[in-house]
């Protein structure tokens, strides 16, 4: 069976498409040298993977968890038949971290960036009948110019660090395209107009184009517009006659084609979706459709014990968010990880808030080749995941544990707001605040829910919060503040506590758990001034036993006992 078969970009479709998942030739490189051996002309590689899934994960059928410095892969292919007289291009959901691809002995393109997809045309390097793809990935959590994120660069997993990622870790897939096609459309929701704004690239000739784009609701058209390209670009705005907002209580899609055409004649069609919605700060809240919804975040770092960086199945993508939703949270801060578009497809379907991040932590950021390459690769996803409406807000960096960076945090978040206005960013979350973000974040590992209010208690009088780092911490500016992590208590009595990791003491027992948990979450629920939290963490991973689903997603307690706790009214909801 091919593992993982669905389309992997469900906002940019064509019908026109080849998975290649499945079994590749494999081979490791541990001295980076199979250029000087030949292998990008090679007739067989020495071993075989299971693709998209990487070489330390189980089901990859490799099961290697040692420092990969570079790894080969090869596949024998055949376009079909159908596709002849089109473009070819090659698509990469994404490998981890540089990545080179040759087609019948060819260099076809490179990239870098461990968490970004990439397209490589390669009408021009395919021959007739069987065609020959190889690609070495090479990679090195070690070093201070690539971004790990929770990728251990020790040898072994420990802490809150875990087994590596390396090479190819999401689909790989062949598309065919006409000579002249339409790029990925940049969709803007506007409520409160009603409409719904559209942009799209053009590659190829302009002259005697235009675009049709029609929205549809449940099978009824809503909204058309046809226009013509502006250079290489189509722009249309979408009145809409049917307003139905998306909201976690009522995740609305509309579906979009896009159709361009010379005259009658159809040149390419796509298809989309898109949710309206819209968000606003009105601290102490953050506004969804005009309304506040206190964001009961849980940390979801997206690893699994048998595919590592890779879901199993796009079922189990679902299931994850399945899982938060029963426990009474409405969204997730998407952890030290890029997450896959399926990922931010079912979050759009089930009404399910996101924040999306940037793996930061191995990168040294006074590095001013580590902060290009970082910013080359937060460009891309931000282009990537622009028009989901699941994601609210953007934090490209975590934790960052020095105040050299100012104005390198100024800068990513104001590129960061050039290329999306529409949503909050936060400069970095946890410390150290610099001044220039949209929300004020802390994190807050008390586990007494005593001095953990204590801590909260004058804020919530109407005074500045607690400063965690003062003469480091930019002044409060009157943002909307949340604690956006929290919690993390280290719980598994199947485990004992010797070779785990979690934050503070552990719990006795599961009543201590309980009480504990609850405590805490009612402390930061029923704050005046809170817009919401993030609890660490849904599952358990490896050694760190604080998720409240075991890393094989078992239930450590009840979802209804959780979900008694965590939705309870907000107080900035009952206001």
């Amino acid at each position: 069976m091919l593992p993982r078969p669905e389309y992997p970009r469900p906002q940019y479709v064509r019908d026109s498409w080849l998975n290649l998942n499945g079994v590749w030739e494999f081979e490791l490189d541990p001295g980076r040298s199979g250029r000087a051996r030949g292998l990008p002309e090679r007739d067989t590689l020495s071993g075989s993977i299971v693709v998209p899934f990487c070489p330390e994960s189980v089901l990859s059928g490799v099961g290697i968890t040692d420092f990969l410095p570079a790894v080969w892969y090869r596949r024998t292919l055949t376009p079909p038949a159908a596709w002849s007289g089109q473009r070819v291009l090659l698509h990469f959901g994404a490998v981890d971290y540089w990545a080179e691809v040759w087609v019948n002995g060819r260099s076809a393109g490179t990239h870098r960036g461990g968490y970004s997809p990439f397209t490589l045309e390669i009408t021009d390097w395919l021959r007739d009948g069987e065609n020959v793809i190889t690609v070495c990935a090479e990679d090195d959590t070690r070093s201070p110019l690539q971004p790990r994120g929770k990728q251990s660069e020790t040898y072994a997993s420990q802490g809150c660090d875990y087994t590596r990622t390396t090479g190819i870790w999401q689909t790989v897939w062949l598309e065919a395209v006409p000579a002249r096609y339409l790029g990925r459309p940049r969709l803007t929701p506007e409520l409160e107009n009603a409409c719904v704004y559209l942009e799209a690239s053009l590659v190829g000739d302009p002259v005697g184009l235009s675009l049709e784009a029609t929205a549809t609701l449940d099978g009824r058209v809503v909204g058309q517009a046809t226009v013509h390209p502006s250079g290489q670009t189509f722009r249309a705005c979408l009145p809409l006659s049917a307003v139905h907002p998306w909201a976690p209580s009522s995740p609305t899609l509309y579906d979009l084609t896009l159709v361009l055409r010379a005259g009658s004649e159809i040149v390419d069609k796509v298809t989309s979706y898109f949710g309206l919605r819209t968000i606003t700060l009105a601290p102490p809240a953050i506004l969804l459709n005009g309304q506040p919804v206190f964001q009961r975040l849980i940390l979801d770092q997206g690893f699994y014990p048998d595919g590592i960086y890779t879901a199993p199945s796009d079922e189990a993508l679902r299931a994850d968010i399945e899982r938060s939703q029963a426990m009474g949270f409405n969204g997730a801060r998407l952890h030290q990880k890029v997450f896959e578009e399926r990922f931010l497809y079912w979050a759009d379907k089930l009404g399910y808030l996101v924040w999306g991040e940037m793996p930061d932590w191995g990168l040294c950021l006074d590095d001013s080749l580590a902060l290009d390459r970082f910013l080359t690769e937060w460009r891309t996803v931000l282009a990537r995941d622009y028009s989901h409406p699941a994601i609210i807000g953007w934090c490209p960096f975590n934790e960052t544990w020095s105040g050299v960076y100012t104005d390198m945090l100024s800068q990513v978040y104001a590129l960061t707001k050039a290329l999306d206005p529409t949503r909050p960013a936060i400069d970095t979350s946890g410390n150290y605040h610099v001044g220039a973000t949209d929300v004020y974040d802390a994190h807050d590992y008390d586990q007494d829910p005593a001095s953990l209010a204590a801590r909260h208690a004058s804020f919530a009088a109407g005074d500045n919060p607690h400063v965690f780092f003062p003469g480091k911490d930019a002044p409060y500016q009157g943002q909307p503040y949340f604690i956006s992590e929290f919690g993390g208590i280290g719980w598994d009595p199947n485990l004992g506590t010797e070779k785990v990791w979690g934050y503070g003491n552990h719990p006795r027992s599961a009543e201590e758990f309980l009480t504990r948990f609850r405590g805490l979450v009612e402390t930061l629920l029923f704050h005046p001034r809170m817009c919401g939290f993030c609890y660490t963490q849904l599952t358990d991973i490896e050694q760190e036993v604080n998720g409240l689903y075991t890393y094989t997603r078992q239930a450590k307690f009840p979802a209804e006992t959780i979900r008694a706790i965590v939705a309870q009214p907000a107080a900035i909801e009952r206001e």
